[in-house]
């Protein structure tokens, strides 16, 4: 029904317009007593499902990959599709309005889309108001520095950010790949990425001595345009700073044998989708293989069936995420997906 019905007139209209109208949508179905009807069409619940990483119960390994829900907005709604875990921002400390419209394009021909949103979002304050609701699902808090902030002052953003997502967040992700923020992918780098993961893991036992909490799992979510060498130089910064995982990979600023039209495929940003999946499943292989699984990785790029995700299981990933595919092929594609690994286990 959705690829059928609902997708063909979502795509009439702009990107970020389809996408708050999915979000009304969402909302009114939910407020309606709705929700049951989305969990009996897409919810799989099998207790072979269930992976237990770092600390966590996740029902299910496959969540939604940060961007969709930046403000925690609809986290208790989207766990209705099925999802065994959400992740929420990319967040900020002050809100923003992230770069101008447009800057979100559909390459329909490649199942891909460019955005260069910018993190757009209301602050991470806001973002803390909203998850004082009870969770149905495990939530994850995807933490950026603000666009005005300078790489030199990036620490004071991470750890404002940290500090006030950590009674309300599973786990946390660490974004320096955005590639729509400028200069922040240079905190890649093994000296800055280093001192930022040694800050915020210093943090993490503050708090949780202060709230009398578990300190909660860091995860660094990393480019797809890393060199090997930049890659080993990640397993190293995991090594030494004790960090729980990977996640693997972001969008990519490659535009490498695409269908679509040039003067779309030439816009700025960073591109997701179906294109990503050959090099996400090569960045997750190589961690994997190179640090010999030492590290529990989240896989997600391009994964738009089954057999998407279970390529970048069998490459070392633990868990999955969603984001493009999400758009493309909808939710009938997380229980497709958690069908086809209980499969694999018969």
């Amino acid at each position: 029904m959705y690829k059928i019905l609902i997708r063909p007139i979502l795509f009439l209209f702009d990107p970020e317009t389809a996408h708050h109208f999915s979000f009304w949508a969402i909302r009114i179905f939910s407020s309606l007593g709705l929700g049951f009807l989305f969990r009996k069409t897409f919810v799989l619940n099998d207790p072979k499902l269930e992976r237990e990483l770092f600390g966590l119960k996740f029902k299910n390994p496959v969540g939604l990959a940060a961007g969709f829900d930046k403000d925690a907005k609809l986290y208790n709604e989207f766990s209705d599709f099925g999802f065994g875990f959400v992740e929420i921002g990319t967040v900020t400390p002050k809100p923003q309005p992230g770069n101008p419209r447009k800057r979100l394009f559909r390459l329909v021909q490649d199942k891909a889309i460019i955005n260069r949103m910018g993190f757009n979002n209301k602050g991470v304050f806001e973002a803390a108001e909203q998850l004082k609701k009870k969770h149905r699902v495990l939530i994850g808090g995807n933490i950026g520095k603000n666009k005005v902030t300078p790489n030199a002052d990036a620490i004071k953003d991470y750890l404002i950010c940290f500090e006030a997502l950590f009674e309300h967040v599973d786990y946390f992700v660490v974004n320096v790949s955005s590639p729509n923020t400028p200069g922040l992918r240079e905190l890649q780098d093994k000296e800055p990425l280093t001192n930022l993961l040694k800050k915020l893991k210093s943090q993490n036992t503050k708090l949780s001595k202060k709230l009398k909490l578990k300190e909660k799992p860091i995860l660094l979510k990393i480019a797809p345009d890393l060199t090997d060498d930049q890659l080993m130089d990640i397993i190293d910064i995991v090594k030494v700073t004790n960090i729980d995982g990977i996640i693997a990979t972001n969008t990519t600023i490659e535009r490498k044998d695409l269908k679509t039209h040039l003067i779309l495929t030439e816009e700025k940003g960073g591109l997701s989708g179906k294109p990503l999946s050959k090099r996400s499943t090569e960045v997750i292989r190589f961690l994997s293989e190179k640090s010999n699984k030492a590290f529990p990785i989240i896989g997600v790029g391009g994964i738009h069936s089954a057999e998407d995700a279970l390529e970048k299981l069998n490459a070392g990933a633990d868990l999955v995420q969603l984001y493009t595919g999400f758009i493309y092929e909808g939710p009938a594609l997380i229980k497709k997906i958690n069908k086809a690994i209980l499969d694999r286990m018969q």
